[in-house]
């Protein structure tokens, strides 16, 4: 294990969304999974990050470092 943060992440996503679902197509599977990603990123809290969203999380840094903009 070289990477202890991509591994975790490649298990729940394995976890929670490819082994929940079938796929049709590829463009199916990429539907399913850019909607998993939005709701891993914008509504589920991380531990690692103190509990907050990631997005919750980036906008917390960026107004306690100004200057830095991320988009």
């Amino acid at each position: 294990m070289e990477n202890g943060y991509v591994e975790s992440f490649n298990g729940r996503f394995r976890e929670e969304c490819l082994n929940q679902n079938w796929f049709q197509n590829i463009l199916e599977a990429s539907e399913i999974a850019e909607e998993w990603r939005k709701d891993y990123n914008n509504n589920r809290p991380h531990s690692s990050l103190g509990y907050l969203t990631p997005r919750e999380y980036l906008r917390k840094e960026n107004k306690e470092k100004p200057g830095k903009v991320y988009l």
